[in-house]
């Protein structure tokens, strides 16, 4: 036993020198960006836990895609079909003059490409541009999802929980305007009893409307095409989450966010809900609060479902001063969020160092989106809130939002990650990258470990190949 231990320390000896050797490699090369990336382009990265699905797709494949079946395109909006529009100046791409001037115009408006301020408001341009292509990607869905599957892996992804498409329920709601009007009012009032006992009785209404089938429907079409893609496989594992867009009437919304509840509590594939769309909205920011009390009700029902919420996507000067103090600390106390996405005002939330302190206790983690942060808001550098979490504990996921719609990737965003922040080192990025995996929504326990074993034998493999190759051993 004696010798065992021995033997014990001399290998947690030889393991701690390699990991300093390491450490001390990657911080030599920290200020060479081109270097940078050759690290993290080779480094397992885990999962992509902020994931738009309609995003992720890259637009100049898109727009390969609608010239080569020669879609219509609205030459003042850019917006492609697969017939022309009622009003506007539509044309298909093979009747158009200068081919190559409008692919350069649509990619300016489809992407982040060439991007200048003429071109009008950054986040106007991000978050105007999903509806644009939206035909390519409802004909698209299959080809999609293997193409997001072979760029993971080509990054060493071994996952990504993406927000992928919703359940379509169609009834409609009877007085729906009349209703709407009450549950802002209770909202006002921050009248909880009323706005449960309005939700219990809309859902009785909504079950008797098919809410259950329409959810059992729908997981079992995402069942069949992911199996059929055969989407999983021994180094990349594909699960979703349900959404709600913000924008929506209040009884519309819930009735969405119910039928997204059914199906991630009946589906292993399905693996959380989140809420979408810009949060400086208008119909966004005067329903948020309301919006939480959703999220609170419905977890009452569906305790085994778990939600991320786009919470704090918000800066100084997008929205009226108070209106940065709230929406975090709602998502984090009131509607009960595992995980929050961006947490840019973070800063300016009211008691943000208690609410950094719940965070870490309560271990919900942070979703840090860096490109999409600095191109949407302009918040980049020491004003991003990184050092806010990281300082407190608050356990950190690195993430695209929109890889397609921003021209990043995983790796890229790893790079700034290493650029910006000299304060977070080798062991600490590490560190980030198994919490993608352990903060994930996957339910089975015995399959999130097995996802962690895979990812010390590819770090093993990687720091091996860092000592060979790199370091004067």
């Amino acid at each position: 036993m004696k010798h065992f231990s021995i033997l014990l320390l001399l290998l947690l000896h030889l393991n701690t020198n390699a990991q300093d050797k390491i450490s001390a490699y990657f911080e030599s090369i920290r200020k060479n960006e081109a270097q940078l990336t050759a690290f993290f382009a080779d480094m397992p990265k885990g999962g992509d836990l902020h994931h738009h699905f309609s995003g992720s797709a890259w637009p100049d494949y898109l727009l390969a895609k609608a010239n080569k079946e020669d879609y219509w395109v609205e030459l003042n909006s850019y917006t492609v079909a697969t017939a022309a529009g009622k009003t506007g100046n539509w044309k298909k791409f093979s009747e158009v003059s200068d081919l190559n001037a409008l692919k350069t115009a649509i990619l300016q408006q489809w992407s982040v490409k060439n991007y200048h301020p003429a071109l009008g408001p950054s986040e106007n341009i991000f978050f105007d541009s999903f509806g644009k292509f939206d035909a390519i990607m409802d004909a698209s869905v299959p080809d999609a999802l293997l193409e997001l599957k072979r760029r993971a892996k080509a990054e060493n992804l071994s996952y990504i929980e993406t927000q992928f498409i919703r359940p379509k329920f169609p009834f409609k709601i009877l007085n729906s305007d009349s209703l709407n009007s009450r549950l802002r009012f209770a909202a006002s009032q921050k009248d909880t009893t009323y706005i449960y006992s309005f939700f219990a009785e809309l859902i009785r209404a909504l079950d008797v409307i098919g809410a259950k089938d329409t959810a059992a429907a729908f997981n079992s079409r995402i069942n069949e095409q992911h199996k059929r893609l055969q989407l999983d496989d021994d180094s990349f594992t594909l699960r979703y989450q349900n959404f709600v867009l913000r924008f929506m009437e209040p009884v519309e919304l819930f009735k969405h966010l119910y039928v997204n509840f059914i199906s991630a509590d009946k589906s292993p594939l399905i693996v959380g809900v989140n809420i979408v769309s810009p949060e400086h909205g208008d119909v966004s920011m005067q329903d948020y609060w309301l919006h939480m009390a959703m999220y609170h009700y419905l977890h009452r029902q569906f305790p085994a479902v778990k939600y991320a919420m786009h919470a704090g996507e918000l800066t100084s000067g997008l929205v009226a001063p108070e209106e940065l103090t709230w929406h975090i600390n709602e998502a984090v106390r009131f509607a009960g969020a595992s995980r929050i996405g961006h947490g840019v005002d973070m800063a300016w939330e009211k008691n943000s160092r208690s609410l950094l302190a719940f965070m870490k206790q309560q271990q919900v983690a942070v979703e840090i989106n860096l490109s999409s942060n600095e191109f949407i808001l302009g918040v980049k550098e020491n004003q991003h809130p990184i050092s806010l979490y990281y300082k407190a504990g608050v356990p950190i996921t690195i993430s695209t939002d929109d890889a397609g719609i921003l021209r990043t990737s995983i790796t890229q965003q790893y790079v700034l990650l290493a650029k910006r922040y000299p304060f977070i080192s080798y062991k600490a990025i590490k560190a980030i990258v198994y919490n993608s995996i352990r903060y994930s929504f996957i339910g089975d326990e015995k399959e999130k470990k097995t996802m962690i074993k895979n990812l010390d034998l590819r770090f093993a493999v990687f720091e091996k190949s860092i000592l060979q190759g790199q370091v004067k051993i």
